[in-house]
């Protein structure tokens, strides 16, 4: 049970004014005029009113002391997190020579008249240097034979066949690849293949070709995005740009090492028409036209001189754009004195740090830089904890960045605006929006933290334990739920839920998947509070497809697709990890899915006049295929949750 705060004085305005009414006739039994239209009535509900606000603020006292009592353990709020995004820096031309883009470069959105544009700017170097092919292989989906095709792409007159291999009905079978051997890595480029085709590859839809473009990762084959296609699907004459990802590994093939891009020979879904036969390639060129780089919302300071040191413990230095972001190597605090200019060290607190260790702490949310107090302990002793900066002596912050907030989340395709010219760079685009970015956390959010982090300390003992700390791990982490060993011998499984902060109607399955810097910030900060020989396995829930078939009556004279697309959006909303449920902050784990409740949520919506029938069906969410037959509940496992697949509505 939580304690109450205490209500130090619980009257009113009307309490007020009516106490002192009762008080006239002692005091001034003249004054028989009491209506509100009297001046002394008047003045009594001024001053009624003044006193309120007093007894206002007095109330106030335990919340306040209650958020000094959080500050005095070491719950202070979090500082904004920072947004990030993936821009893409076009060159103006084709390139023989390395093109670099500087750290630090600054790109924004479009602004209107009062500037209101979001600023970014790139975390690291970025150099785009022109690929280089040096080799070429085709073979089946186990790569048990592969053929050399480089010789065939240089010279002319001779062609490749890109698939090869056939099935026992002798039609081309899945899995076929054609790879492509590069000298260096193309991790992050937009590259350009110009090919030269003729058309074999016939019986293929070539706005929707069965293929798909791949490299290895270091562990496995994965999608590269398809930017643009003009060759139908390798059958003419054209050019495909690709987005290759952040990762591209070495890998050795057919004898030959290099960083390998791959096409695979797709199994068609449904309706989908493949190749009769092999496309053939008469010859293939590669070129760049630009490259990802990471870049996050902020904005660098430089050198800034905060003040000179009285040779006093525990001072305090204040910057001049808070809140900071975390530091990076080279943004650290100088001091400067007759004996030289020194780099100090930041620490996260003084309680190890003694008289000759130059320390300070730097708080993100304010932007203050302390120095070490000096602490009197109980036999009579004072011990300074960390140096003290001398008389005089200079006190700069080297550099620092600032920034942060939802603010940064912007859209796909906004980061447009170049702040500074780079040679070779036409512009810049983020083909994905901007995610990440938190707006600071509040006194009332940090004063519902703080007792949950007293109770266990830092330390994951229980399963709540666990769930907390993942949750504070990383603001990418939306949902976390543990489950602990059965025998208590194994160990313990983390699953977690990655934020997604996209429209929900377009989130897929790989959207949920968790990133590499997102597992090692979740898994780090476990293995540094986990009790010592517990062992934990971080991963995802299973995603359990469910699409939903209903028939429901509209009314006459309603449109019937807008009732048709409020249905499904609904139902897309309902079955979600993130925004499901009937709250709406995402389907619970262990929580069943009936028909009726799904012909309830039917019922609810706009321009929905009855519904006659509700099927449920598991959904494949690879294939976009429904899995068995209709039922009335689909039953959820304890490691998994509910995602929408395609629903079918029909309106009449």
């Amino acid at each position: 049970m939580v304690l109450p705060a205490p209500n130090l004085d619980d009257r009113t305005f009307q309490d007020i004014v009516d106490e002192a009414k009762r008080l006239i006739p002692r005091y001034t039994p003249e004054w028989t005029n009491h209506n509100v239209s009297d001046p002394g009535v008047a003045l009594i509900e001024l001053f009624a009113w003044m006193s309120e606000m007093v007894l206002y603020r007095v109330n106030q006292v335990p919340d306040r002391l209650f958020v000094h009592f959080l500050n005095l353990v070491g719950i202070e709020p979090f500082p904004p997190s920072v947004a990030k995004a993936q821009v893409t820096f076009w060159l103006s031309a084709v390139q023989d020579i390395p093109v670099t883009v500087p750290a630090g470069l600054q790109v924004t959105t479009t602004g209107d008249r009062s500037d209101n544009s979001v600023v970014f700017s790139t975390v690291e170097e970025l150099t785009i240097r022109p690929p280089v092919l040096v080799n070429a292989l085709t073979s089946d989906a186990k790569a048990e034979r592969m053929t050399a095709a480089f010789d065939d792409l240089r010279f002319e007159g001779a062609s490749v066949t890109c698939f090869t291999t056939t099935d026992a009905s002798g039609n081309l079978a899945p899995g076929n690849v054609l790879l492509l051997g590069f000298a260096e890595s193309l991790a992050g480029m937009a590259i350009r293949l110009s090919v030269e085709a003729h058309a074999q590859g016939i019986g293929v839809d070539p706005r929707n070709p069965p293929l798909a473009w791949e490299v290895w990762n270091g562990e496995a084959w994965i999608s590269v995005d398809v930017f643009s296609d003009s060759t139908g699907g390798l059958n003419r004459a054209g050019e495909i740009v690709l987005m290759i990802p952040p990762e591209h590994e070495f890998l050795t093939l057919g004898d030959t090492p290099a960083f390998w891009l791959r096409v695979r020979l797709l199994t068609p879904v449904p309706g989908q028409p493949t190749y009769q036969a092999s496309p053939q390639l008469d010859s293939l060129q590669v070129a760049a036209l630009g490259a990802t780089v990471e870049a996050e919302h902020s904005s660098k300071a430089g050198l800034e001189i905060l003040g000179r040191s009285d040779g006093s413990a525990g001072q305090e230095f204040r910057v001049s754009f808070p809140p900071v972001l975390p530091r990076r190597d080279g943004e650290t605090v100088r001091v400067s004195d007759a004996g030289g200019t020194a780099e100090w060290t930041e620490v996260d607190d003084f309680s190890g740090s003694t008289s000759t260790d130059p320390h300070f702490v730097w708080d993100s949310a304010s932007g203050v830089v302390r120095f070490g107090p000096r602490v009197r302990y109980p036999d009579g002793s004072v011990r300074q904890h960390g140096r003290i900066p001398r008389d005089g002596a200079e006190i700069a912050v080297t550099a620092y960045r600032h920034g942060g907030g939802a603010q940064g989340n912007v859209g796909a395709r906004t980061l447009t605006v170049l702040r500074s010219a780079v040679p070779y760079i036409s512009g810049s685009v983020n083909l994905r929006p901007a995610v990440g970015g938190v707006d600071a956390e509040t006194v009332g959010e940090a004063k519902t933290r703080g007792p949950l982090t007293l109770r266990t300390g830092q330390r994951a003992v229980t399963a709540g334990d666990f769930e907390r700390l993942t949750m504070e791990s990383s603001i990418e982490v939306a949902r976390a739920r543990c489950l602990p060993s059965g025998d208590g011998h194994g160990p313990v499984r983390m699953l977690v839920v990655p934020q997604v902060r996209t429209d929900i109607r377009t989130h897929q399955l790989d959207d949920f998947a968790i990133t590499a810097p997102l597992m090692r910030r979740i898994t780090d900060h476990l293995d540094a509070h986990r009790i010592v020989g517990t062992a934990i396995e971080v991963g995802t829930p299973y995603y359990q497809g469910v699409s939903v078939a209903a028939l429901v009556h509209a009314p006459a004279g309603r449109p019937l697709a807008l009732v048709r697309q409020r249905a499904v959006n609904e139902l897309t909303r309902y079955i979600h990890p993130l925004a499901g449920g009937a709250d709406g902050s995402g389907w619970l784990f262990d929580a069943d899915l009936n028909a009726a409740a799904i012909a309830q949520l039917l019922e609810s919506v706009e321009g929905v006049d009855r519904v006659d029938e509700v099927q449920l069906f598991e959904f494949d969410l690879r294939s976009g295929q429904r899995i068995g037959a209709g039922r009335d509940v689909i039953r959820l496992d304890t490691h998994s949750l509910f995602l929408s697949g395609a629903h079918r509505v029909v309106v009449r």
